[in-house]
């Protein structure tokens, strides 16, 4: 029979306390990122990844080389806008977060994303389901996003009704 100093040391108090809080700021980490696509904050979303060396695949977007690169497609896209405002409204909904710690600077998740996105340029609606698979690290004492992955699993692509009204009021 082992000895009882044999035996694997349950974590303290404060590291169990540490470890929910590192939990708390990536899951808001990751309510920053979904945010920063509806709000259509390009620096916001920029500040939710590592300064270089990220690990970018959206699926069907493509895979980045860069950050700025994925940036720049996102600007292009969330703030292009017509004559009543913006053409493509989204609306991110990140559930069921798995997150796990490999160290206290070092964590994976995975979430699913449930996404609703309005194209009034092709008056069309499509709604998704999908999954991000990531790895945050601190960086300058902070989580950001090192590998950002996004699979979807199934998406429906409609046309708008006819004489669809959208109020853009709460968008710059």
């Amino acid at each position: 029979m082992p000895s009882p100093s044999a035996a694997p040391s349950s974590p303290s108090l404060a590291e169990r306390v540490a470890r929910l809080e590192a939990r708390q700021e990536i899951e808001e980490l990751k309510y920053r990122y979904l945010r920063a696509c509806d709000h259509k904050g390009p620096e916001e979303f920029r500040a939710c990844f590592v300064r270089e060396g990220a690990d970018i695949d959206y699926g069907e977007l493509g895979a980045f080389a860069t950050v700025d690169e994925l940036v720049t497609l996102f600007s292009r896209i969330a703030l292009a806008r017509g004559s009543a405002g913006h053409i493509v409204l989204d609306m991110h909904h990140g559930l069921h977060p798995q997150i796990t710690f490999r160290s206290p600077t070092e964590a994976t998740g995975r979430w699913t994303l449930r996404f609703r996105q309005l194209n009034l340029a092709d008056e069309t609606e499509r709604v998704m389901c999908g999954e991000y698979d990531d790895r945050y690290v601190v960086e300058d004492g902070a989580w950001r996003l090192a590998k950002h992955h996004f699979r979807t699993l199934w998406s429906l692509s409609r046309p708008l009704p006819q004489g669809y009204a959208v109020d853009q009021g709460g968008l710059q």
